[in-house]
């Protein structure tokens, strides 16, 4: 019989889960500290111990994250990309590896006590390694327990072992299943220090019969034990170590696929973003305004059309720009030279001494005219200049009360004119000056059709045409007199300085309808023209209730 101190086979202080320990016995308590206790952390105050290493910790953390934070930002999406390729797959790796790695190593220890258990159990019942006799002269090679260790421990301390076999790991568990005879086991894993393996030692309730006693003539002779069975945990440390190798070679696989597959996406996916990218400094460097081609229908291809409709959108304002320069500076030749040329009339009558009152105040009437007719082209222009997309600082307006002051101020200046005017109220959110300027000119073209090519009114006082205007339910007809517009004019009458033939010998900038249309577009509604039978032509302006327009 051989006997080990308890000594030599100390615990782990880690076990594997669901190992279960019954029994044990009192540890000795540790010794106290001398000195005064540390005293706790105050709410708030930063845990530190006496030479300051936690506050240069936590600064060095902090600084930690600020270089992670500036790398991860000075990195190009492509990078961004293929880095958290790497890192959610890094991760998904080592969750799932570290499953099944306990998973199984779990179960294997599962498997193990169970086996142990049941074996320990079944030798402990059929009572032949209870028997000393047979234990200490009988191998346990021949009882088919060749790869673990049997032993007894009694009540008392004293450890029994196989023949041909080293005793098992005893100690104070063991003796205090042998001491409480229960039905609790003792299931733990003890490492030996001078081999480096370690075991899974099972310890059940059992009796023993001491050498030379007749325990069958007295069964009282027999006395409480545990019957100890330690395996070797060898063969698991080996197949757990392989899996995990596994685990890591795997991993690490799969993290550099990842990063490999999310650099081809990367590279794919953002090529459509450098081909727009390349789009857009191109436009900057060029002004050439030219969309680039779109395939597909995903977020970039979405973002490729919404810039291309930029383009279209930025090209057609410069066409507009273009357009409205070259006519300005077309229709503002025309009244400076005339200002001039009456200017140096003007001044070379004064050079030959001068010319009749007469002549003179019909030549300062036309540069006065002239200017006149420069001003409202200057004002027109300026209107037309602004090109804003919808009208700012709405309010609440009465549409009625508008077109009633533009046909009182346009009555006074052309007074040889009949007037239908009928009106119902009708609110709108909008510019009132610019619905204002929209009507006048409504009115103002209504009011130079309706009139003689001269200018000139009957003798007898009678009107010499008639405006009617009516305003139902946001709806804005003015008709003229006049003999209506050529089918030919009609879809150009309110394009920028369009001047029909009949139109030229009249006064005018031909941008007075052109400002009718854009008042109309900035507040949601529509103009159209047309000529109606018997009577001359027709301007339609529908505006909408301020109750469905948007502010």
């Amino acid at each position: 019989m051989s006997k080990q101190h308890p000594d030599d086979f100390p615990s782990y202080a880690g076990r594997p889960p669901g190992a279960a320990q019954s029994g044990a016995a009192p540890r000795s308590p540790r010794p106290q500290p001398s000195g005064p206790l540390p005293q706790p952390a105050q709410p708030g105050q930063p845990v530190a111990n006496s030479n300051g290493n936690g506050n240069r910790m936590v600064a060095t953390a902090a600084r930690t994250q600020d270089w992670w934070q500036e790398k991860v930002h000075t990195l190009s999406l492509h990078a961004r990309v293929t880095l958290l390729a790497a890192v959610a797959v890094g991760l998904a790796v080592a969750i799932v590896s570290v499953a099944a790695y306990m998973t199984v190593r779990q179960q294997m220890y599962q498997n193990l006590d169970d086996s142990l258990t049941n074996r320990v159990a079944q030798a402990a019942q059929k009572g032949v390694l209870t028997n000393l006799e047979n234990l200490q002269n009988v191998s346990s090679d021949a009882l088919g327990l060749s790869d673990i260790r049997v032993g007894m421990i009694g009540a008392d301390g004293q450890k029994f072992g196989a023949a041909n076999s080293p005793v098992p790991p005893m100690g104070p568990d063991e003796v205090a299943v042998a001491q409480a005879q229960g039905n609790e086991a003792s299931l733990r894993t003890v490492g030996v220090r001078n081999g480096g393996s370690h075991f899974r030692v099972v310890a059940v309730p059992a009796h023993y019969c001491p050498l030379r006693a007749d325990c069958q003539v007295n069964p009282e002779l027999y006395q409480p034990a545990a019957l100890v069975v330690a395996q070797s945990l060898a063969p698991i440390d080996r197949t757990l170590h392989n899996l995990g190798v596994v685990l890591w070679a795997f991993g690490l696989i799969g993290v550099i696929g990842a990063a490999l597959a999310g650099n081809a996406i990367a590279r794919s996916g953002l090529r459509p973003l450098a081909r727009l990218t390349g789009a857009a400094e191109h436009v900057a460097q060029t002004e050439d305004l030219k969309p680039i081609p779109v395939s597909g229908s995903d977020e970039i291809s979405r973002l490729a059309q919404a810039f291309n409709a930029m383009l279209a959108a930025l090209a057609r304002s410069q066409d507009r720009q273009r357009r409205l320069v070259g006519d300005a500076g077309h229709e503002l030749r025309t009244p400076l030279t005339s200002i001039r040329t009456n200017l140096d009339l003007l001044a070379q009558a004064d050079q030959r001494g001068g010319l009749r009152p007469e002549d003179r105040q019909q030549l300062l009437d036309d540069v006065r005219a002239q200017m006149d007719e420069l001003t409202t082209l200057i004002g027109d222009l300026t209107e037309l200049a602004r090109d804003t997309p919808q009208v700012r600082n709405a309010e609440l307006i009465e549409l009625s009360n508008v077109v009633e002051d533009a046909v009182i101020k346009v009555r006074r200046r052309a007074p040889g004119l009949k007037w239908d005017v009928q009106l119902t109220p009708f609110p709108v959110w909008g510019d009132e000056r610019l619905l204002g300027r929209a009507v006048t000119n409504l009115l103002d073209n209504a009011a130079k059709y309706s009139l003689p090519e001269d200018g000139t009114q009957r003798s007898d006082g009678q009107p010499s045409g008639l405006v009617t205007v009516r305003l139902l339910d946001g709806v804005l007809t003015v008709t003229d007199s006049g003999s209506g517009i050529a089918e030919a004019d009609l879809p150009h009458v309110f394009e920028r300085f369009y001047r029909s033939s009949e139109a030229r010998s009249r006064p005018g900038s031909g941008l007075g309808l052109a400002i009718v249309k854009h008042a109309a577009e900035q507040h949601g509604g529509m103009i159209y023209a047309r000529n109606v039978p018997g009577a001359g032509a027709q301007f339609t302006l529908w505006l909408p209730h301020a109750a469905t327009q948007t502010r």
